[in-house]
């Protein structure tokens, strides 16, 4: 009798826990997640940070330009001549301290070369700013400046140095009278014909004597040079100089 009532109570138990509900067992809890991952937004607005702009590049200072060459302007040396609307080509020019048509420049013309003065009765050498005198025979001595009084406005001289080549244009025609001390003062000029201005650029002067045009005029005075009472100037200014 009692091993019936422990059968029976075994299968109440049974039944009892096979009918349990299962929405009453309490939920598994929910696997943790990994935090998504993404670019980092700023603190008021959200939106990207931008990635850092590198620096613009700097432009190097640009390198001084080199020093000009040193063309020797104005210097007294020794230098050659031509003239080619005149078909003269290299002729050679002595430079000496005196002034025009003196003594010692009456003898260097006499060897048939050209004769440069300078100093403080004289002129500039090639190129420099003032007036580069360069007198020489139109009779004598080869006459290398004898047909000086044919050339023309525009006509190109050329002078040339060791360091340089001095290019000038013809400008001007004076006559010089060696009878006038004022004339005489105007050849000689910085400035050619305007004694006591200060120059600011370089003029070349070339000279040689008016003997036939004295001549014709039935003038016959002469120095104790034997120059002529006229020279006839031609002027001109400096347009280019460049190393040789």
């Amino acid at each position: 009798m009692l091993l019936g009532r422990l059968v029976v109570s075994a299968v109440v138990v049974t039944v009892a826990a096979g009918c349990a509900d299962p929405g009453s067992a309490e939920p598994a809890p929910a696997p943790a997640t990994a935090p998504a991952t993404g670019p980092a937004t700023g603190p008021a607005t959200g939106s990207a940070v931008p990635a850092p702009v590198p620096p613009a590049p700097t432009t190097p200072e640009p390198a001084p330009p080199p020093p000009a060459p040193d063309l020797g302007e104005g210097r007294t040396v020794p230098a050659r001549l031509s003239v080619p609307a005149l078909g003269l080509r290299g002729l050679e020019v002595v430079p000496y301290r005196g002034r025009t048509d003196d003594g010692p420049g009456t003898e260097i013309q006499d060897d048939g070369v050209a004769a440069s003065p300078h100093g403080p009765q004289g002129g500039t050498g090639p190129g420099g700013v003032g007036n580069y005198q360069v007198t020489a025979h139109r009779n004598t001595a080869g006459g290398p400046f004898a047909t000086l009084p044919e050339l023309q406005r525009g006509a190109r001289v050329e002078v040339v140095t060791k360091r340089a080549v001095f290019v000038y244009r013809i400008t001007d025609t004076r006559e010089t009278s060696f009878r006038s001390e004022r004339s005489l003062a105007e050849q000689r000029a910085a400035v050619p014909g305007r004694p006591g201005v200060t120059p600011t650029r370089a003029m070349i002067t070339l000279s040689t004597c008016a003997t036939q045009e004295d001549h014709a005029e039935g003038n016959y005075w002469a120095d104790e040079f034997d120059n002529p009472e006229h020279r006839i100037d031609k002027i001109g200014v400096l347009v280019s100089a460049r190393p040789r």
